[in-house]
């Protein structure tokens, strides 16, 4: 078993509630990583859906979440045709830590047109990156290999730009193969586009988080990109997308943070 599978391990305490315990192995400075966190809620949610592909889930971050045991708290919320719909609680020391919503559709191929007004992002070849290094408490990089392209990484010297992007490449280190679930995590694997320009002089806490999966990637590695346009009133938005060495569009997500200095 993968090291990311066995850290979304759920045990079933009802008919509609799980319970699990989060893994140290996904943390950002101690905190766990909040695509890892959906990526749990998501799961509960699949299991009691009776459509299992995940098309787009949200989560508010409502306080901090701990690594220790939780409850979740699965609801249907309605089902058609083409959607299941589901919301989850996530719960620690009687405390709502996490409201998430999903909307699972059937597996198989997307029906319907395919057009892209802009193709995948421009970067530097794989070898030519610059890998995060695992240090401290931010064991997320001990398990997921994210390589920078050398345009955006000038931050790790001082060396800042006019552009708030991060844009380069994702896989997990064990070569874990890709599935929604691992995507949500992804899509929260870079640093915050934020410190391109403006450096490591805050924290970027998640209010709300958003992934839609467009398809299931089957290339070993993905190319990543996410920009920062607007921080206003403490607010800070990020706009991501990820897609496979074949050119596809994988998913795109979107969160709003907190720009705490």
């Amino acid at each position: 078993m993968h090291l990311f599978d066995r850290d979304m391990s759920l045990d079933t305490r009802g008919e509609s509630e799980f319970s699990g315990t989060l893994s140290d192995e996904w943390s950002i400075n101690g905190n766990p990583n909040g695509g890892y966190l959906m990526a749990v809620m998501a799961s509960a949610m699949m299991k009691k859906s009776e459509k299992k592909r995940p098309a787009i889930i949200t989560a508010n971050f409502l306080s901090r979440s701990e690594r220790k045991e939780f409850l979740l708290d699965v609801e249907k919320i309605s089902q058609s045709k083409s959607f299941n719909r589901l919301q989850a609680k996530l719960i620690q020391n009687g405390n709502e830590k996490i409201r998430a919503w999903a909307t699972f559709s059937d597996d198989g191929d997307c029906p319907g047109e395919k057009r892209y007004e802009r193709k995948e992002p421009d970067m530097e070849a794989l070898d030519s990156c610059i890998p995060i290094p695992e240090f401290g408490r931010y064991t997320l990089y001990r398990n997921m290999d994210v390589r920078l392209d050398p345009a955006c990484a000038g931050w790790f010297q001082g060396k800042l730009t006019d552009i708030s992007e991060h844009k380069g490449w994702i896989k997990f280190k064990d070569d874990r193969p890709m599935d929604a679930l691992s995507l949500m995590l992804m899509a929260d694997s870079f640093p915050p586009p934020v410190m391109a320009s403006r450096g490591m002089v805050a924290w970027v806490p998640t209010i709300e988080f958003s992934v839609n999966i467009r398809s299931i990637p089957e290339t070993r590695w993905l190319k990543a990109c996410f920009r920062s346009r607007y921080i206003t009133c403490g607010l800070v938005e990020e706009d991501g997308e990820l897609w496979d060495e074949k050119g596809e569009l994988v998913a795109i997500c979107r969160q709003i943070a907190q720009f705490r200095k």
